[in-house]
C-alpha cells in the first residue's frame, strides 16, 4: 500500500511538472522569423559601397560655390521659410549648414498612443530584450521625440547636445525652446539599416490633451520633422480609428505630402476576418475627410512587432503587406541621393528667383529715384503695388521662371520691413575677375551641373567623369522609380 502511494505520488509531481512547463512555454510567445526582414532591406549583403561621398562632396562643393553667395548676399532665409520652399513646406535651414545636405533619410512615425510605433521600431531594428529598446505598452508610454541613428556604439544623446551639434541636421530645433529639447532624446545603436536610415518616433496623440500642456509646441515640433521626413509612417490600431481635433490638425500639417503618406493598419492579426474588413473600411471613412487626393494613400494592413501571428489568422498577406512596406522602405533608401540632388537644385532655383525679384525691387527704385524724392515713400508704394511696377511679371518673362514657383508678395513687406532696398547690390554689380557673376553660376547649377550628377548616378558612372551629356552618350538612363 506504501509502495502505491509513493507511486502516485510520482505520478501526480509528473503531471504537475508537464503542465509547468507547459505554462511556461505557453508565457513566451514564439518569435518571428526575420529572415524576410533582412533579405528586403538588403542588410546581409556585402556589397561595395557605392560613391557616395564623392556625390555628396561634389554636392556640397556646387552649393557652396554656386548657391550660397546669392543666397546669403540676398538673405534668402530672412525671407518667410513657409512662402519659399524647396518641397511644399520644405526649407534648407536657416543656415543651410552640410547636416543638411549629408543627412540620411529620415523615417517619421505619426500617430494615436499605444497603435505600436515604438514596437514597429523595435522590431525593424531587432532591438527587443537589448537595454535601448524603445519602452512600449498598453498606456501612452511614449513622452519624447526620439530620433534613432547609427552610431559605432549603443548610446544615449540629450536634446540639448544633439541641437548643439553643428554637424547633425538638428541644431534648429533650439528655437522651440528648452523645454522641448528636454522631450528631445537621441539613441545611436550600431545597425547596418541605420547606415543609411534613420528613424524618428514620436509621441502619441491623445485627443483631450491640450498643446499647451505638453510645455512646448506641440503641433510646430512635428511641422518641423514632416517639413524633413522622406517617409511618413502614420499608425493605427483596431481600437483608436477615431478623429479627433489633435489628429485633424496633424493631418492639415501633412498637406502637400501625400507622396510621402503611408498609412499603418497595425496589430490586424487580432481580428477575425470579418472583423478586418469592417475596421478597415472604417479606417477610410475616417480618414476620407481629411486627404483629399484623387488616389487614395497605400495601407499596410499587418502586425509589425517580433512574435508570431496569432493562429487561424491570414498569415500569408500580413506576410506580403510587411513585404511590400519593406521594400517601400528599401526604395526610399535606394533613390536618397537623387532626391538629395533634386531637393538642392529645387532650393537654387527659389534662390535664384528671390534674386531676380530683389534685383528688380532695387532696379524700379533707382529708376524712380530723383534728386528732390524722398526714397522712403518712392519705395513704399513700390513695396504696396508691385504689379503697377511690373514687379512680377518681369520675372515671369525670364528663362526658366515658372508662375507657380513665385513667392507670394506680402513676404516681400515684411521682408524688405526689416531689410532696406539700399543695402542689396544689383546683380550686374554681383561680379568679380576671378569668381564670376554669382547669377551666372547659380544659373550654371541649375541647368548643367546638378543635373548632370544626376544623370550620373543614373547611368551608374563616377561623379566625376562626365564626358558627355546625360542624353548624348547613346545610353539610356535607368528608371529607379519602377518597380522591375
Amino acid at each position: 500500500m506504501r509502495g502505491l502511494n509513493l507511486l502516485c505520488c510520482c505520478v501526480a509531481s509528473l503531471l504537475l511538472l508537464g503542465t509547468a512547463e507547459e505554462v511556461e512555454d505557453a508565457s513566451e510567445p514564439i518569435k518571428r522569423d526575420r529572415s524576410h526582414l533582412e533579405n528586403t532591406l538588403k542588410l546581409n549583403e556585402e556589397k561595395p559601397a557605392d560613391d557616395v561621398s564623392g556625390v555628396l562632396q561634389r554636392l556640397r562643393k556646387i552649393y557652396h560655390s554656386s548657391i550660397k553667395p546669392l543666397e546669403h548676399s540676398y538673405r534668402y532665409n530672412e525671407l518667410r521659410q513657409h512662402e519659399i520652399t524647396a518641397y511644399p513646406g520644405r526649407t534648407l535651414g536657416s543656415s543651410a549648414t552640410d547636416g543638411e545636405i549629408t543627412s540620411k533619410p529620415m523615417v517619421l512615425f505619426l500617430g494615436p498612443w499605444s497603435v505600436g510605433k515604438s514596437s514597429m521600431i523595435n522590431y525593424l531594428l531587432g532591438l527587443d530584450n537589448t537595454p535601448y529598446q524603445l519602452y512600449t505598452g498598453a498606456e501612452p508610454t511614449t513622452s519624447e521625440f526620439t530620433v534613432i541613428m547609427h552610431g559605432p556604439k549603443l548610446k544615449t544623446i540629450e536634446g540639448i547636445v544633439m541641437a548643439a551639434d553643428s554637424t547633425r541636421s538638428f541644431s534648429p530645433l533650439e528655437k522651440f525652446g528648452q523645454n522641448f529639447l528636454e522631450k528631445l532624446i537621441g539613441i545611436e545603436v550600431p545597425h547596418k539599416l541605420l547606415e543609411r536610415v534613420t528613424f524618428v518616433d514620436t509621441p502619441g496623440i491623445i485627443e483631450n490633451r491640450k498643446q499647451q500642456e505638453r510645455g512646448y509646441p506641440f503641433n510646430d515640433v512635428c511641422q518641423w520633422f514632416i517639413d524633413r521626413a522622406d517617409l511618413i509612417f502614420v499608425v493605427f490600431d483596431p481600437t483608436k480609428l477615431d478623429v479627433g481635433l489633435e489628429l485633424e490638425m496633424l493631418f492639415r500639417q501633412l498637406k502637400g505630402r501625400e507622396s510621402q503618406i503611408r498609412i499603418i493598419l497595425n496589430k490586424a492579426d487580432s481580428l477575425a476576418t470579418q472583423e478586418l474588413m469592417r475596421v478597415y473600411g472604417a479606417l477610410f471613412w475616417s480618414l476620407a475627410p481629411l486627404i483629399n487626393v484623387t488616389e487614395p494613400p497605400r495601407v499596410y494592413v499587418s502586425s509589425f512587432w517580433p512574435h508570431d501571428y496569432q493562429p487561424e489568422t491570414h498569415r500569408d498577406l500580413f506576410l506580403k503587406e510587411e513585404i511590400s512596406l519593406l521594400e517601400d522602405l528599401n526604395q526610399v533608401i535606394e533613390n536618397r541621393m537623387e532626391n538629395k540632388i533634386a531637393f538642392i537644385r529645387q532650393h537654387a532655383i527659389r534662390v535664384r528667383i528671390h534674386a531676380l525679384l530683389v534685383d528688380r525691387y532695387l532696379q524700379t527704385y533707382k529708376d524712380k529715384m530723383t534728386f528732390f524724392s524722398d526714397g522712403e515713400l518712392v519705395f513704399r508704394d513700390i513695396v504696396e503695388d508691385p504689379d503697377r511696377f511690373y514687379i512680377f511679371k518681369s520675372i515671369l518673362a525670364k528663362t526658366n521662371v515658372s508662375k507657380f514657383d513665385l513667392p507670394n508678395r506680402e513676404a516681400y513687406k515684411d521682408f524688405f520691413g526689416i531689410n532696406p532696398i539700399t543695402s542689396f547690390k544689383l546683380l550686374s554689380q554681383q561680379c568679380s575677375y576671378m569668381g564670376g557673376c554669382f547669377l551666372e553660376k547659380i544659373e550654371k547649377a541649375i541647368t548643367r551641373e546638378l543635373p548632370d550628377l544626376l544623370g550620373s548616378i543614373g547611368l551608374g558612372k563616377k561623379p566625376n567623369v562626365l564626358s558627355c551629356d546625360v542624353t548624348g552618350c547613346g545610353e539610356t538612363p535607368k528608371n529607379r522609380y519602377r518597380k522591375p
